[in-house]
């Protein structure tokens, strides 16, 4: 077998790679005002479908969950669309109107995100929703959005296999995020053998599932020795821990989500397993800045994360960003992956009304492909006709202080393939 998929960030350049100053499209500058009066867009203009717009205003939602066991990661995605509302109304909103916002609580419960979600959509009419976190969340809000024809900016890292028309994934798709990760530490530490670990929900399932497809048909000699999955807000993992130091793998695979992030590595610790040591190497996916603030740095030092956003990232955009963020929120507080993704969305969506020249959900949908943000904070990135974006993908070690080294990143833009053949 070779050990470089078709889908490999370390293969020679294929389609799914493009480079920054590629095919010309609407640039969106993030932080470059651009007076638009309301009086050139009429409200029976811009709003055909009975939105919530009026002259001066137009109401969006915000649907995450502030209650439950993901609330330590979906936080940090409410406080960074409102940054981004905060910043547009500063230049003068969309269209010449402010953005106004109604918030609910998922509360970590799916039934309650589509029930909230059809709230937004048929009771306050929102012309979009910046919102959900974890998968199961999506899914229950789908149906909801299709049916009603909201628009969704979903910012979190997935398992790919859905391209909605009424959702924007502005975090990565699983070949974005999994094939990269799994190269890397195949090709630089020469991992043979990996222990599979997630919580019990879609995504860590299904991107287990091309995980391990991967190791097995496209990293030679390379084999899965175990894998195991846990409740959301589990805090028990002893008894796994047992299992991998019994099976001794060179690479545990994690996707542990939400709460159940402190228990882990804590008890990973606790056992002797120290990341730092890289025996084994801990590998994961869904560990970013906002879950090192409640594991702490010292239980997950030396682990590695694959994502396509670090808070030290050293560019001009995400300096800015960084230094806005934390004037908003505080000084201490962290900027994750998902909660930069999320950060994209109010910002996609201005560029594309604005191209569109109309709140109208048709029309801000056929606007979107092509869109690009050259401000974004992780760098370039353009929304693909599959409505999902071209990004960087990179691999963090992180630190004591509960950052990431960035040890690795693609030269190139990977292509989003929510549906890889061989993967399915």
């Amino acid at each position: 077998m070779s050990d470089k998929s078709p889908k490999s960030p370390f293969a020679a350049p294929s389609r799914r790679a493009v480079l920054a100053g590629g095919a010309a499209a609407l640039t969106a500058s993030l932080f470059t005002p651009k007076a638009l009066r309301a009086a050139d867009y009429p409200t029976a203009e811009v709003n055909t479908t009975g939105l919530a717009v009026t002259d001066d205003t137009v109401t969006i939602g915000i649907l995450h969950s502030i209650t439950g066991t993901m609330a330590i990661s979906e936080t940090g995605s409410v406080q960074a669309e409102k940054l981004a509302i905060d910043q547009i109304n500063a230049q003068g909103g969309i269209l010449g109107r402010k953005i106004e916002y109604i918030q609910e609580d998922g509360a970590s419960d799916w039934p309650t995100f589509a029930e909230k979600a059809k709230k937004l959509l048929v009771n306050d009419k929102v012309a979009s929703v910046m919102g959900c976190w974890t998968s199961a969340s999506r899914k229950a809000v789908l149906p909801v959005f299709e049916q009603y024809n909201g628009f969704l900016y979903y910012p979190t890292f997935y398992e790919g296999l859905e391209e909605s028309p009424n959702v924007i994934y502005t975090g990565q798709e699983a070949t974005q995020q999994i094939i990269a990760g799994l190269d890397w530490v195949s090709e630089t530490k020469g991992a043979k053998s990996f222990y599979l670990l997630g919580s019990d929900y879609i995504w860590p399932r299904t991107s287990n599932k091309i995980a391990r497809k991967h190791i097995e048909n496209f990293l030679d000699g390379a084999k899965v020795v175990g894998e195991e999955y846990y409740p959301l807000g589990h805090t028990q993992f002893n008894s796994v821990i047992n299992k991998i130091r019994l099976k001794k793998p060179d690479v545990i695979y994690a996707i542990v989500v939400g709460g159940s992030n402190v228990a882990f590595y804590k008890q990973l610790t606790a056992a002797g397993i120290d990341p730092a040591a890289e025996k084994p190497i801990v590998l994961t996916i869904s560990v970013t800045e906002d879950e090192i603030r409640g594991i702490g740095g010292e239980n997950i030092e030396g682990a590695y994360a694959c994502m396509k956003y670090f808070q030290s990232l050293e560019n001009e955009n995400n300096v800015a960003f960084v230094k806005a963020f934390k004037e908003m929120w505080g000084e201490d507080i962290v900027i994750g992956d998902v909660t930069q993704a999320a950060y994209l969305g109010p910002w996609l969506w201005k560029a594309a009304v604005e191209k569109a020249g109309s709140f109208d959900v048709d029309k801000v949908r056929a606007a979107t492909p092509g869109i690009e943000l050259t401000s974004a904070p992780e760098g370039y990135v353009k929304v693909h006709e599959n409505h999902h974006l071209w990004s960087k993908t990179r691999v963090g070690r992180a630190q004591a202080d509960g950052q990431y080294d960035v040890v690795f990143e693609t030269a190139d833009l990977v292509e989003p393939d929510p549906f890889p053949e061989g993967y399915q």
